[in-house]
């Protein structure tokens, strides 16, 4: 028999200040079986930092077609590509051929990302439409410390700090832009 998806549901109140963009957003997300609290929480992130009234999840982990979200336009067109990990390559610019825009989170140890990045580094760095960032693995293991079947949420950006809060705490996060789009 096969494993089932772990459903989270998260009350995520956004205030991008940088973007001018402010909402709460109801969000119901399914953690595959194989995937963990840290790489969900990533995923959750990105949403955060990226969100609008079009911006979804994608299946992700069950398949190479889609990504860990994207945003489309009202014809199918996918305007932005979002992944979360440490992907080939090769499925990156596959992105950048098929998005106008492609933003990687990577996470890991700092020595799992730099490894991952040394061999890729030139190849990625031509690609105009892709962004890395690298969240620090602080970042990320704090993320899945608050990754809760029922939780509320808020993450407040302002002049490039991304603040998280729970109702009992709140953190900075840090991330490391390892390649910006052109």
């Amino acid at each position: 028999m096969a494993l089932r998806s772990t459903i989270f549901k998260f009350a995520l109140d956004v205030a991008d200040i940088d973007r001018g963009y402010y909402a709460t957003h109801a969000l119901t997300v399914a953690r595959h079986p194989s995937e963990t609290d840290e790489r969900m929480m990533i995923r959750l992130l990105a949403f955060a930092l990226h969100a609008s009234e079009t911006l979804e999840f994608g299946k992700g982990l069950s398949s190479d077609d889609e990504p860990a979200l994207w945003d489309r336009d009202l014809t199918g067109r996918i305007t932005h590509w979002i992944e979360v990990g440490l992907p080939d390559e090769r499925l990156l610019r596959r992105a950048c051929g098929r998005a106008d825009r492609v933003t990687l989170y990577a996470y890991g140890n700092e020595r799992a990302v730099s490894l991952w990045w040394e061999p890729y580094e030139a190849l990625l760095k031509k690609q105009e439409k892709l962004t890395v960032v690298a969240i620090a693995p602080e970042s990320a293991k704090l993320l899945s410390t608050i990754a809760e079947r029922n939780a509320s949420l808020q993450l407040v950006v302002q002049d490039g700090d991304v603040w998280v809060s729970t109702d009992a705490d709140r953190w900075m996060l840090s991330s490391k832009t390892l390649k910006p789009s052109e």
